[in-house]
């Protein structure tokens, strides 16, 4: 996907305080960074943020970190903070980074869940260990994941999903715990779901949204 670049994206993530310029700085601390002993959740390929920014105003006594590898893309989240005075956020955190690189931001077991939503589903088969999803990611993912962590995913593209199923069903490192081809009709799956703008979009168009949930096996 070819994106527009916002020539005024750097200088606006520079000054926002919410956006951690060098995460490895505080790989192990990020409880410091907020100042308290709460549970850490991550969102990788946050978006526009409308996900993880309603997760913060609901859940004050949750530290959120929304990762995202385009700075023109967490322009929108930055600015979408910014603008909403209803109830000012000390709970949130974003850096842009690839997301290759979260085990060199987190420390071993240091967060409680990942948010995986609406990834780039790379369709080539020769990009498969580029998904988020992937047994590769899926190693890096158990590197930061307490032992009662766990990884929630969510797509509307049936393809990504019966790979990303397929993958953690091979994975020696996670168990599927739950999954569904149809969330907005699964009451268990769908209790306290919140919509991202894709989900929002593509449900409206009729497409059914598929997730998962997976956790870490024993091996800590």
């Amino acid at each position: 996907m070819r994106l527009r670049n916002i020539p005024r994206a750097d200088s606006v993530l520079n000054e926002c305080k919410e956006v951690v310029k060098n995460g490895a700085e505080y790989r192990g601390r990020w409880r410091e960074v907020f100042g308290n002993s709460n549970p850490v959740h991550i969102e990788i390929g946050m978006g526009k943020g409308q996900f993880l920014l309603t997760l913060a105003k609901q859940n004050p006594k949750i530290n959120y970190i929304g990762i995202e590898r385009y700075s023109s893309v967490l322009l929108r989240a930055v600015e979408k903070l910014q603008n909403d005075s209803e109830i000012p956020l000390s709970n949130i955190r974003f850096i842009c980074m690839d997301a290759r690189s979260v085990a060199d931001v987190f420390a071993f077991g240091e967060i409680n869940c990942i948010y995986l939503n609406f990834s780039d589903p790379w369709p080539k088969a020769r990009h498969a260990p580029r998904r988020l999803t992937s047994r590769e990611f899926l190693s890096r993912y158990h590197k930061l994941l307490a032992s009662d962590g766990v990884i929630e995913f969510k797509t509307d593209n049936r393809l990504l999903f019966d790979f990303s199923v397929a993958e953690v069903n091979a994975s020696s490192e996670f168990d599927l715990v739950g999954s569904t081809y149809d969330l907005h009709h699964d009451i268990e799956m769908n209790q306290g779901n919140i919509m991202t703008e894709y989900e929002e979009k593509f449900s409206a168009l009729g497409n059914p949204i598929y997730k998962l949930i997976a956790s870490p096996k024993d091996l800590h």
